[in-house]
């Protein structure tokens, strides 16, 4: 494997390179102020040194995560002028195809992997590109910049521990302007310099002169080096203060106008033309020229893309999953991309052992990682002795290495953005967040930029990971919860929950290959109850995602569940069945997409549906389905859809209250009594 090098620095280009960048601001902001078009701009006047310098020791195969002030950023690491210019305006060709703007540029040709529009999200996910790396070999790098706005974010806190515990080969640039937006420095912050922050993660941090074009690069190249070589993760602060508003219309009237005036006269393009013919780089008439030839191409590239088209209609629904020309939110056929193993409606034929829903999962996770190296595994306390809070890992470290068995600390912004980072460096990250409940801490990472980032790039990234989560029981309030209807609202994720250790075991195997993120909910009820033991075949299968399981057949009544709701589904069904009611059970094992026409096919022959989940009732998945069917079979039913969830409450803690909150049999019953009344 070639393992990259740090390239030398050519003075001339670095000047040309800040130069595009100046000129391109100067040009966006004139368009702006004269109508010529419209969009959201974010300037960069006073930083134009900063980017450049850096980038000027990586590669094309170095990794950058950038913020929505992307301008320099992108420039710098060879992103063309006409692509970058037309994705900045929203309009066909751009380098997203118009989907992303200025929050979702990206060019993997030059290693701009993802630009994002929230303050603080890039660190995480620039963490599993360095991960991606680090297991590589290739002594590649990843620089994420962000603003002095970030460092009060949580999410690079987390980020910047979990790179100096992993030694990651990545560069934390804070491109620190003075202004966190509208606020000055010391009234968001008691830190006189960002980079002292570095020493508490074990990392090395300096403050440099952003202005100093020189002074950014001898840094900034040190730093890189020491990534490559392996000696882990660095802090670069570089400090230049912003000359324009925080966005394009902002008259600035927070900012002090006699240190706008000095910071305007020591604009860094023109310290390092100084610099250049002072030391006999260049002459004025060399960097006269650069200048001209710059000017031209950025004129050129805005003035063109402001005439041209926006995306054609046919692009709305493309790049929300892969190879789906429509929403997504419904199965088209159920196919899953595996090449081994077969893929089925239920499981297979041949030897089984008898397993739990746990041993079942690692059971699918084992034979996943035998076959393919790229699959990680990431989490609180998922190394052995513990192998995870169920035991659903244990085993794994000991025989795959802590290299693809990776405890993690308690930071789940940090291990779904790590995973989604990784998974675009090429690895298939499975991360285990212990509880559903635990969701909020991270939904940013997972909802913003898992779910997006395919869409926001136009289709130029994906993120092949798989989220393991759990919906507990009797802990309360905040370990408890079933909150599929965050995720089922969330365009981008696919949601799976399999309700017996058969299923479980083919659809963990489908969800790990498959190349969108899914998240995989597993129900502690079923983790150790020896009831809910099953036979599971001992070869590999999968299980179509998005392919509903018919677990009763019957003729009076539908009724529509999944996950820890069907072993109450089943015994409800065979309580009725003694007052000969005889009810057909669908298991939908995937919400997202969802088998509606299993569902529809059934009610069609029964006339009747109830739907019975453990989420609230009330904006629950069952009102989805209930309207869905009521749309398509209106005048067919012969009764009301009944609908069984949970109240609308936390969830109480004292089991005689939780016992009215959660639906069990007794309410499944009583629902399928009521529908034949």
């Amino acid at each position: 494997m070639k393992t990259a090098t740090t390239p030398d620095l050519d003075p001339i280009d670095l000047y040309r390179q800040m130069t595009k960048v100046q000129k391109f601001d100067a040009r966006v902001r004139a368009g702006l102020a004269g109508g010529e078009f419209a969009c959201n701009y974010w300037p960069i006047e006073g930083q134009e040194a900063i980017a450049p310098a850096v980038c000027a020791s990586l590669t094309p195969s170095d990794s950058f995560v950038a913020t929505y002030r992307f301008a320099g950023d992108a420039i710098a690491k060879g992103v063309p002028l006409r692509e970058l210019t037309l994705e900045l305006l929203g309009r066909d060709g751009g380098t997203s195809k118009g989907k992303g703007g200025a929050m979702g540029v990206n060019w993997p040709d030059a290693g701009l992997m993802a630009t994002t529009g929230i303050v603080g999200a890039g660190p995480p996910m620039a963490n599993g590109l360095a991960l991606a790396a680090q297991m590589r070999g290739d002594g590649g790098v990843t620089v994420v910049s962000f603003g002095d706005g970030a460092t009060s974010n949580g999410a690079v806190h987390e980020a910047m521990n979990l790179a100096g515990v992993w030694r990651l080969p990545i560069v934390f640039l804070c491109q620190n302007n003075l202004f966190g937006e509208g606020t000055l420095i010391h009234e968001y912050t008691a830190t006189e310099h960002f980079s002292d922050r570095a020493a508490g993660y074990g990392i090395p941090g300096e403050t440099v002169d952003g202005k100093d074009a020189m002074a950014v690069y001898e840094t900034a190249r040190r730093m890189i080096e020491r990534a490559r070589a392996g000696e882990g993760p660095s802090f670069l602060e570089a400090v230049a203060q912003r000359t324009q508003g925080h966005y394009f219309g902002d008259s600035m009237p927070y900012a002090d106008a006699d240190q706008l005036a000095e910071a305007r006269a020591n604009a860094p393009v023109e310290r390092l033309r100084a610099r250049l013919i002072e030391n006999g780089t260049a002459t004025a008439a060399d960097l006269d020229e650069i200048e001209e030839q710059v000017t031209g191409e950025v004129n050129e590239a805005v003035e063109r893309a402001g005439k041209a088209a926006g995306p054609p209609e046919s692009q709305l629904f493309v790049d929300v999953y892969k190879d789906r020309s429509d929403d997504g939110s419904l199965s088209v056929g159920a196919s899953v991309g595996a090449s081994v193993g077969a893929s089925v409606a239920s499981a297979p034929d041949g030897p089984t052992s008898e397993l739990n829903l746990a041993g079942a999962i690692r059971q699918g996770l084992d034979q996943a990682m035998a076959r393919d190296e790229s699959i990680i595994l990431l989490g609180e306390d998922i190394h052995d002795p513990m192998g995870g809070m169920f035991t659903v890992t244990q085993g794994l470290s000991t025989q795959y290495g802590r290299e693809r068995v990776r405890p993690t600390p308690i930071a789940e912004t940090s291990i779904i953005g790590a995973s989604i980072g990784a998974a675009m460096g090429g690895l298939r990250p499975v991360a285990e967040v212990m509880f559903f409940d635990f969701l909020g801490v991270c939904l940013d990472q997972l909802a913003n930029h898992a779910a997006k980032l395919r869409y926001m790039t136009g289709g130029r990234a994906q993120v092949p990971m798989v989220l393991r989560t759990v919906e507990g029981r009797q802990s309360g309030a905040q370990h408890s919860q079933s909150l599929e209807a965050w995720l089922m609202h969330t365009p981008g994720l696919k949601v799976v929950w399999g309700s017996t250790p058969a299923d479980a075991k083919g659809l963990i195997l489908s969800a790990i290959e498959d190349d969108d993120p899914v998240v995989f909910i597993e129900s502690m009820a079923m983790f150790f109850d020896p009831t809910w033991q099953g036979e599971v075949p001992e070869a590999e299968y999968r299980i179509p995602i998005g392919q509903a399981d018919v677990k009763r057949e019957g003729s009076d009544i539908t009724l529509v569940s999944y996950g820890s709701m069907m072993p109450y589904a089943l015994t409800a069904a065979e309580e009725v069945a003694a007052d000969g009611i005889n009810v057909e059970i669908i298991d939908l094992r995937s919400l997202v997409p969802l088998d509606l026409e299993t569902v529809l096919t059934s009610v069609g022959k029964t006339k009747r549906l109830a739907v019975a989940h453990t989420a609230t009732r009330f904006c629950g998945p069952g009102a989805e389905i209930a309207a869905a069917v009521g749309a398509e079979l209106h005048g067919e039913l012969i009764a009301p859809i009944a609908r069984v969830g949970a109240t609308y409450t936390p969830v109480p803690r004292a089991p005689e209250l939780e016992a009215l909150h959660t639906p069990r049999v007794g309410a499944v019953s009583a629902a399928l009594r009521e529908l034949m009344g």
